[in-house]
């Protein structure tokens, strides 16, 4: 099983069917669920000609363990990329949640932000494919299983990126500490993009001026700044809650 990853949930799964359904060797849905979204699963692999396996919850929780798998796990070719934007976003049933990185330098604080990622249940993160990081095997192993399970799109132009999410009707959000409004007082709506800058230097200039509207995260004692991740945290928490 080496040459193979798991992946899990149904919008990753759904968004790999449609953008590679030759990399998946198959699917492990829940025997018990038998409501539209499990069906309309089903429907899908049988047009892909994807092998789809009902197990029990106990099978499933031993392919993903301690993750919120849904019901759904897969295994797809280790060495295909991961699913693109758009196939992401097509498959969503809520207001999108995305965490844009603009430029993150260190694997460590790439994992972290992917951990909370999945954490928080964000949908992708986003992050451009020159000056960053990328997804080395050590931010995959500080993600402790979300490079598996949240998408990560690796885009080529992030100001163009930017600009076609605020194209669908979704609100891009800048962390800056020079901020009018907090994070807390500031007002968006449900569908969002938080951009977080690189650990140094913060978000490029493209980048700032491709977002709706900046924010900053209230320090109330002697640091200047938070680590990423943890401002990471922080801004998808607060956006998790308002929706509930």
């Amino acid at each position: 099983m080496s040459q193979f990853r798991p992946i899990h949930g149904f919008h990753a799964i759904l968004a790999k069917l449609r953008h590679a359904p030759d990399s998946i060797r198959e699917i492990y849905l829940d025997a018990g669920r038998a409501d539209a979204r499990a069906r309309d699963l089903i429907r899908r692999a049988e047009v892909a000609g994807v092998r789809l396996l009902p197990v029990d919850a106990a099978r499933l929780a031993a392919m993903a363990p301690g993750a919120s798998h849904q019901g759904v796990v897969a295994h797809v070719d280790a060495a295909t990329p991961y699913v693109t934007l758009d196939d992401v976003l097509d498959t969503l049933e809520e207001p999108p949640l995305l965490l844009v990185l603009d430029g993150i330098q260190d694997p460590h604080n790439l994992g972290a932000c992917l951990r909370v990622a999945d954490a928080v249940g964000a949908h992708a993160v986003i992050a451009p494919k020159d000056r960053a990081v990328g997804l080395t095997q050590t931010a995959i192993k500080v993600a402790s299983g979300a490079a598996e399970t949240v998408p990560y799109i690796a885009v080529t132009n992030l100001a163009r990126t930017l600009r076609e999410l605020k194209e669908r009707d979704i609100c891009v959000i800048g962390t800056d500490a020079a901020a009018t409004q907090d994070l807390y007082t500031a007002e968006w709506p449900v569908a969002t993009a938080w951009v977080l800058g690189a650990e140094a230097d913060g978000m490029r200039r493209l980048t700032r001026e491709n977002c709706d509207q900046l924010v900053s995260i209230p320090l109330l004692g002697s640091v200047a700044s938070l680590n990423v991740s943890v401002a990471a945290g922080v801004c998808l928490y607060e956006a998790r809650r308002r929706r509930s």
